[in-house]
């Protein structure tokens, strides 16, 4: 059974090597979400979210492998956060970050396999986030992104350049969230070895092309 590294086939968008901005064009790809709001490293609705987004998207592979005879590899988890002030992020203001913890799914995952799942693992654990887990396709487009190497909390200065430096040079300007992949475990991984691809939605300033 051929087993699909959607990380391989997707290279462009998970496995970039560059360490400043570069734009890059993301179709729509479908994801598990779940929405919350708070410090990550404090609130228990991000626990609880990463939580249920993994014992899913491990569910669904088996179902996938046993069902359809089709074999992937579990993506990693992504994140897209918000704040009413973007300048929350440069200044790492945590409580007051929005966010969306998400997963891409292969195209072949339907619902009735989500359905599936879900009534699996709620048989197994005290999963609080389990029922607020949705399905969605994300169209992202245009974006610029890079690779960070080291703390999340080192992101601060990053995000300056790009706010301050990057997008006012290039005649650009946000169009959505700003969206992290983790490609390291922080729980397996020095800080200063942490990988974590960081971009941003953006469309031209009105008047600019």
């Amino acid at each position: 059974m051929r087993k699909t590294d959607f990380k391989r086939e997707l290279r462009e968008l998970y496995a970039p090597t560059y360490r400043d901005w570069r734009p890059v064009d993301v179709p729509a790809l479908r994801f598990l979400m779940v929405d919350g709001a708070g410090d990550p490293n404090r609130a228990p609705r991000y626990r609880e979210a990463v939580e249920v987004l993994f014992g899913l998207s491990y569910r669904l592979k088996f179902l996938s492998k046993a069902e359809l005879g089709r074999d992937h590899v579990v993506m990693p988890l992504e994140g897209l956060w918000w704040a009413d002030d973007p300048g929350v992020f440069v200044r790492r203001e945590k409580d007051a970050f929005r966010w969306t913890m998400l997963m891409m799914q292969p195209d072949w995952v339907s619902e009735a396999m989500l359905a599936e799942a879900r009534s699996a693992l709620r048989a197994k654990a005290d999963l609080p986030a389990l029922g607020d887990v949705r399905l969605e396709e994300y169209d992202e487009g245009r974006a610029v992104q890079l690779l960070h190497v080291g703390p999340y909390d080192d992101e601060g200065p990053v995000l300056a350049r790009l706010h301050e430096e990057y997008l006012p040079a290039h005649g650009l300007t946000f169009n959505g969230h700003h969206h992290e992949i983790y490609l390291g475990d922080p729980r397996r991984s020095a800080p200063e070895r942490l990988r974590t691809i960081l971009r941003q939605p953006v469309r031209p300033v009105r008047g600019e092309t």
